[in-house]
Order: structure tokens, then C-alpha cells, then sequence
């Protein structure tokens, strides 16, 4: 045998008998949502008679708005929950009964006219399918009712609207 022909066996064989070395290398990447949810109104509860506490204007209250701002249509949904609970208020011995509504108050798109007749009602949750890219407000009122007949004790009383972007 000639030594080139040798040289090309023991590499071939040296070739079988080394394993290779592995490396996991990782990849990172950052998505950012392209649906943001804004407040664009703080709500203030009215106390129309002793026994209740309600957003509405005609009870005294103020409604919290909520704007949602979505820049690629139809990838988005909207949930936004109305109260169901205090997170802060004076000890409550009796039974609350809640209630509320999410609304559509205004958009910036003419297209997004049929989000009201579409949205979707469960429990204290309201969802909208984000059909078309602009700024869609949703106003929303909470009342509660307090015992049978009685009065809500004096204090503070603080509930949370709930407001999500779901990626569809």
C-alpha cells in the first residue's frame, strides 16, 4: 500500500471511532403587542339612596372609559370585566348584588360600527372581536345593591373594571 492510500484509511477509521461535539444554541425574540389598553376615564361611584352605588351619571356617578388602541386588525379581542367585588371597602355584613354593563361609546374607524351588536355577554365579562386596526372606547357601569333595604356603612369603597387584549 502506498502511504497516501494508508494516510486515507486511518483517517477514515479515525473518522468512525470520534464523536462530534453538540452545542444548543438559543434564539431570542421580543413581540410587541400591537393592541394596547388605555384608561381613558376613571370611574367615581354615586350613592343615589342608601342602599345602592352606581357609575351612572344619573345617579351621580362618573363611567369608567376604557380606549383600546390596535394597530393590525383582526388579531385582537377585547375582555373587559365589569366589578363583581370590592377590593377595598368598610366590613360588609349583608350580601352585595352587582351588576354592570360594558359598552362601545366611540371609535375612530366607521367600520367598527357593528362591534356593539357582536359583542359577546358572560357573567361580569363583555368580549369584542377588534375587527378593524384604530381606537375603540368602551364606557362601563357598575352598580351594586347592598342587603335587603339596608344602608351601606360610611367609608370608602373601591372596585377594579377589568379590561384584557386577548391575541386571537
Amino acid at each position: 500500500m502506498t502511504k497516501l492510500k494508508l494516510y486515507g484509511v486511518a483517517a477514515s477509521l479515525l473518522a468512525l471511532t470520534t464523536y462530534a461535539n453538540a452545542a444548543e444554541v438559543p434564539i431570542t425574540g421580543n413581540v410587541a403587542s400591537k393592541c394596547t389598553i388605555f384608561t381613558d376615564t376613571e370611574g367615581v361611584y354615586g350613592n343615589p339612596s342608601p342602599d345602592k352605588l352606581s357609575t351612572a351619571p344619573a345617579d351621580g356617578g362618573v363611567l369608567p372609559v376604557v380606549r383600546y388602541d390596535v394597530a393590525i386588525a383582526d388579531y385582537y379581542k377585547a375582555k373587559i370585566s365589569w366589578p363583581n367585588n370590592f377590593s377595598t371597602s368598610p366590613n360588609l355584613t349583608d350580601a352585595l348584588a352587582w351588576d354592570g354593563t360594558v359598552e362601545v361609546s366611540s371609535t375612530s374607524d366607521v367600520g367598527m360600527a357593528g362591534y356593539e351588536a357582536a359583542k359577546v355577554e358572560y357573567d361580569n365579562h363583555t368580549e369584542y372581536d377588534l375587527t378593524v386596526a384604530g381606537s375603540t372606547w368602551f364606557k362601563v357601569t357598575s352598580t351594586v345593591l347592598y342587603g335587603q333595604g339596608k344602608s351601606l356603612p360610611g367609608g370608602t369603597y373601591t372596585a377594579t373594571v377589568t379590561a384584557e387584549c386577548i391575541a386571537k
